[in-house]
């Protein structure tokens, strides 16, 4: 079954501290995390999809017009206290092992090698309804 992990940081910084904060070596290891993690959900066949996110003030809200044009304005964004970091989609045996795999990305360091302990959303992804 496939799951949605949607790793989250909050807007006041005390899920992911400001990364311009970090020393060279703390990014680094970071980074270097992230490719390991990623690349042993390669190697276990779990990894369907994953990515990093662009900063909230990049995104855009679109409706379709009246014409079914669209109209694209920079927000107004739905009022939260989180945002959204990145995402791994992955094709799981289990609920459980969606959950150890959402823990562990959640264990990556930061500042002084320290685990960042991320707040990340597991959601399976549904399927179509049959008619």
């Amino acid at each position: 079954m496939k799951y949605m992990m949607l790793m989250q940081y909050s807007a006041a910084g005390t899920d992911f501290p400001d990364i311009a904060s970090w020393s060279a070596d703390e990014v680094r290891a970071h980074v270097a995390f992230m490719r390991d993690y990623n690349a042993k959900l390669v190697a276990d066949g779990e990894l369907v999809d994953a990515q990093g996110l662009a900063s909230p003030a990049t995104a855009r809200i679109v409706r379709a017009g009246a014409d079914g044009a669209p109209v694209v304005t920079d927000g107004p964004f739905p009022e939260t206290k989180e945002w959204l970091a990145g995402y791994w989609i992955v094709d799981v045996e289990t609920e459980g092992r969606a959950l150890e795999l959402a823990a562990a990305a959640s264990a990556a360091p930061g500042p002084q090698g320290r685990p960042l302990n991320m707040p990340i959303e597991v959601r399976p992804i549904g399927s179509e309804p049959e008619v």
